[in-house]
């Protein structure tokens, strides 16, 4: 059963999970489900639906499956089976039993099939897709009937059994129930069952030439499973009559099916289309890319479960779609880090600092705070020496009257360590600025002013004899658009990538504690941001992943832009 702490909020699926319980209906039992299909990752609106689905049956006292609705064996892979149960693993549920998967019912369900084909409720057409489509009539016009629906039962049977063992080409016939094509659900008008398809299963190997669609697998999935609510997103919502009507219709446990919003967020794709398609054309470098919505991306580019579940506790479940900001899945892991990551100093863009008066060749260290959030995490030593590197932003030299940091004649506090005052600017042949020349206050020791005096400018900094190179990977939002879907007639969602939503940075310098810093750890670079150590790190190549700022710098940009 799910590990994570349950909910205590309440939406309009627990309330009707909570009815049933009290009725009696089901005999009191709650027993869900969370049924992906293995044809991708899953992505930041999987957790919402896992969190849902696990939440509940946690709450109840119930059961929740993992099952695999693995019907269309040329998108599914091994690797994704692999890949969604770490993810769901990792976000910190646990299913009941072993994982199941839709093709594990692949026998019963064809045996239901024939026994549909002997009640007269469903018939083998030879119609093509296009004809199929013409016939099925549209949202206005009710769709007439195939010349070939009244086919007798003992044809059928020989058919489908032909159809089955391989004998017709692909797409040359299907399996349909008889629905109505005067329904105006249009999944009604004789919905297909089951299609032919020579393809190698990733289960079943090519026992099976004939696959089973979505709608006919799924109800009865569930219904062998003995879920109780079968909890799935809005679409769906259309396909209920069609999942009712089978179930009925076969006289077997009847679950019932309970649509939500699905989660949308901004500044991304959630597709599982679009997702492959930016993976297979090499817009992102895979599914486990940091700036990907994919759990598998946001788990390498240092979100935590804790703040994944966090969001999805924030969003609630509703009935209605709505549009979340990216903002406030930023917020989440921010909130997150903010109490569990420990605080290290790391320079982006190095400048050198020469301190003039103090001692050539010597070393001492100063206490530096590991969390002052988390007072069990302690403190640190950081080595302190004549020559260190500061972030280069932090100095101007033509600085306004207000600006809090190094400029020339400025007085400054280096985090934990002292003050200086920058006195000399050196520059190169180019005019750059290559070094700070400065002085310190020997009595500031620990970053206080001895007599009092106010200094307001406080910069992180590393020692220059004692600096780690690291490669720093920032990433930022994966498209430049609220909705990657705004194109005109001719363009593409791929058109509105963000072509800075990532930045290698190759030269940043941090401090020696890191040295040992291990592939997945958490850190925030003060006053930089987290970032998390990419599974790329060696001890000799250090690599670290940006995960989110430490502020919402977009807001920033959408009021300029406003």
């Amino acid at each position: 059963m799910a590990t994570a702490e349950p909910t205590v909020s309440t939406d309009f699926v627990r309330e009707i999970v909570a009815e049933d319980t009290a009725s009696g209906k089901y005999g009191g039992r709650v027993h869900t489900r969370f049924p992906p299909e293995p044809n991708g990752f899953l992505h930041i609106g999987h957790a919402k639906s896992i969190c849902l689905n696990f939440g509940i049956a946690a709450e109840f006292g119930g059961q929740c499956n993992l099952r695999f609705d693995d019907t269309n064996p040329t998108k599914e892979k091994t690797d994704f089976v692999d890949a969604i149960q770490a993810d769901v693993k990792w976000l910190g549920f646990e299913w009941n039993g072993e994982a199941r998967y839709a093709s594990d019912y692949f026998d019963q369900l064809y045996d239901w099939a024939v026994q549909l084909i002997k009640e007269k409720r469903a018939y083998v057409d030879d119609l093509s897709a296009e004809e199929m489509r013409t016939y099925r009539g549209t949202l206005t016009a009710p769709g007439k009937e195939s010349p070939y629906r009244e086919r007798s039962v003992e044809e059928n049977l020989d058919l489908f059994e032909r159809m089955k063992n391989g004998e017709f080409p692909d797409g040359s016939r299907v399996l349909r129930a008889k629905g109505d094509m005067k329904s105006g659900n249009l999944n009604m008008r004789d919905p297909v069952m089951y299609r032919i398809l020579h393809a190698e299963h990733h289960r079943t190997g090519d026992k099976w030439n004939i696959y089973p669609m979505y709608d006919w697998a799924h109800g009865q999935s569930d219904s062998i499973e003995g879920i109780t609510h079968s909890v799935c997103t809005l679409e769906f919502a259309d396909h209920r009559p069609l999942y009712n009507w089978y179930l009925d219709t076969l006289e077997i446990d009847h679950p019932q099916q309970i649509e939500f919003a699905r989660l949308q967020l901004n500044y991304t794709v959630l597709s599982k289309r679009k997702l492959t398609r930016l993976v297979n054309d090499g817009h992102v470098a895979g599914w486990d890319d940091p700036r990907m919505p994919s759990l598998a991306g946001l788990r390498r580019r240092g979100y935590t479960p804790e703040a994944i579940r966090d969001f999805c506790e924030r969003i609630g479940v509703a009935k209605t779609n709505s549009t979340v900001d990216m903002a406030l899945l930023e917020y989440c892991i921010r909130q997150d880090l903010n109490l569990r990551a420990r605080r290290v100093m790391g320079v982006l863009n190095p400048l050198k600092l020469v301190i003039e008066n103090y001692p050539a060749g010597q070393t001492e260290e100063f206490e530096a705070i590991n969390n002052p959030e988390d007072e069990s995490a302690g403190t640190r030593m950081v080595p302190f020496s004549r020559e260190l590197y500061v972030e280069r932003d932090d100095f101007l030299e033509d600085a306004p009257r207000k600006w809090h940091r190094l400029a020339p004649g400025k007085e400054v506090r280096l985090r934990y360590a002292c003050l200086v005052t920058c006195n000399e600017v050196i520059k190169d042949e180019n005019g750059q600025v290559v070094e700070l020349r400065c002085t310190w206050d020997p009595e500031s020791r620990g970053g206080n002013a001895p007599d009092g005096r106010k200094v307001r400018g406080t910069i992180h900094w590393v020692s220059a004899p004692h600096a780690i190179p690291a490669e720093v990977r920032l990433y930022d939002r994966l498209f430049a658009t609220e909705n990657p879907d705004d194109v005109d007639d001719e363009g593409d969602f791929t058109d509105n990538l963000n072509p800075n939503s990532l930045e290698i940075n190759t030269h940043a310098l941090v401090e020696p504690s890191l040295a040992n810093a291990e592939p997945g750890e958490r850190y925030q670079f003060e006053r930089l941001g987290y970032f998390c150590v990419d599974l790329d790190s060696t001890p000799d190549n250090l690599v670290f992943n940006r995960t989110v700022t430490l502020r919402d710098s977009w807001a920033k940009i959408a009021a300029k832009g406003d």
